[in-house]
């Protein structure tokens, strides 16, 4: 596969590094850069001034109105975000929700939502993991009994990420339980979560901070309206979900920025590495690099072949070699660091571990979100080696 880019991509990357210089603000730099968490306002602002330029939904067709771009485009821009340290669109609803609006919502769906949400005038999370149903996602257990023109919905979701920020979830529910396939009886909803009967609570991680939460359903009415596809068919449209946000979870530029944050520590004159410390770690990141590399082409070539409405069993080797480089990089920033990257800080109204612990703690759960590890292991071997 030929890597290099035409001059027109050249161009387009030159382009989008212009902007995100004019554009994006040197506060929220400064917080991506140092890994600080996000304040709302800095993910809305960012992502509607992305909008602005009709940036906001890389992936989206233009006839959804996204830009259109091609594979490569798409992976220059992200890769552009990533090395000038701005956010990236906010993945539930740019790489989950949308690519399913596009793809199966009816028309009423997609004007309601498809705008809003590439604006983030609404904010999506997730509702899939139960208690009970995580890595087995059809073992869920929340259930959506029809009355009329409403679904009552009851049951508990866990590990909604930023579900405190969000206006609503997208969530998969049982409306069969007599169905012979624990998939087959499962259908997709979308669920305002300023519905009577909604609960969020908190959930704080050993990074010290507030991202996601548990979110019960009591009796919750949802409009049949707001069922994507057909009823006991979401485990379709689930899956075309996750093949989105695993082909994104890979984000190699965001593990050459913690590899970039290596050097700079080593190179710091207080590092308190000798030479040949120092020169251990280089090899380190060097072997971490190219790996990166590899990983790269293997991108490029998913994001290629990907069509319309198919899941592409191959985006489960982006996950686990992605999370397991991104966990390597960050365990590497946290040795580099030495002691003082295990210190803890005061950040906001309490203390949180330093910007490399915490990056290290963040990203032990990497290995579960997006489906584990383990899971996409046996989907490798079943669907992409016919094992």
């Amino acid at each position: 596969m030929d890597l290099t880019f035409s001059s027109e991509d050249l161009a387009f990357r030159d382009e989008v590094r212009a902007f995100i210089a004019a554009n994006l603000s040197p506060e929220t730099r400064r917080k991506v850069e140092e890994g600080r968490a996000l304040d709302k306002a800095d993910v809305v602002d960012w992502q509607r001034t992305l909008n602005t330029r009709g940036w906001a939904t890389p992936s989206w067709p233009a006839s959804a109105g996204g830009p259109g771009w091609s594979a490569v485009q798409r992976y220059i821009f992200m890769d552009e975000l990533y090395a000038a340290c701005a956010p990236e669109p906010l993945s539930f609803n740019v790489s989950m929700i949308g690519p399913v609006l596009i793809q199966y919502g009816n028309d009423d769906q997609k004007a309601r939502f498809l705008n809003a949400t590439a604006n983030l005038d609404v904010w999506w999370a997730q509702g899939f993991s139960e208690p009970g149903a995580g890595s087995d996602l059809a073992a869920l257990s929340t259930t959506a009994v029809r009355d009329g023109d409403h679904y009552v919905v009851n049951g508990q979701k866990l590990w909604q990420g930023m579900a405190q920020r969000a206006d609503w979830m997208f969530t998969l529910v049982r409306t069969d339980p007599t169905a012979p396939k624990k998939q087959g009886g499962i259908s997709f909803l979308l669920v305002d979560l300023k519905s009577p009967g909604v609960t969020i609570r908190p959930i704080i991680t050993i990074d010290g901070r507030h991202e996601v939460n548990e979110v019960f359903l009591e009796d919750v009415r949802v409009p049949v309206s707001d069922r994507i596809g057909e009823e006991n068919q979401g485990w379709t449209y689930a899956k075309y979900l996750l093949s989105n946000e695993r082909t994104g979870i890979a984000r190699i530029g965001m593990t050459r920025r913690v590899l970039a944050r290596v050097e700079t520590v080593l190179a710091a004159a207080d590092s308190g590495w000798s030479d040949a410390e120092s020169a251990r770690f280089v090899h380190e990141a060097r072997v971490i690099h190219a790996d990166l590399r590899a990983l790269e082409i293997t991108q490029l070539r998913v994001l290629a072949a990907q069509q319309a409405g198919q899941a592409d069993p191959r985006s489960s080797i982006l996950k686990i070699k992605g999370v397991e480089l991104r966990q390597a990089a960050s365990e590497l920033l946290l040795r580099a660091t030495g002691p003082a990257g295990y210190a803890f800080v005061y950040e906001g109204d309490g203390e949180a571990p330093s910007e490399a612990a915490s990056n290290y703690f963040t990203l032990r759960a990497a290995s579960i979100y997006g489906g584990a590890s383990e899971v996409q292991k046996n989907i490798i071997a079943s669907s992409v080696l016919g094992l």
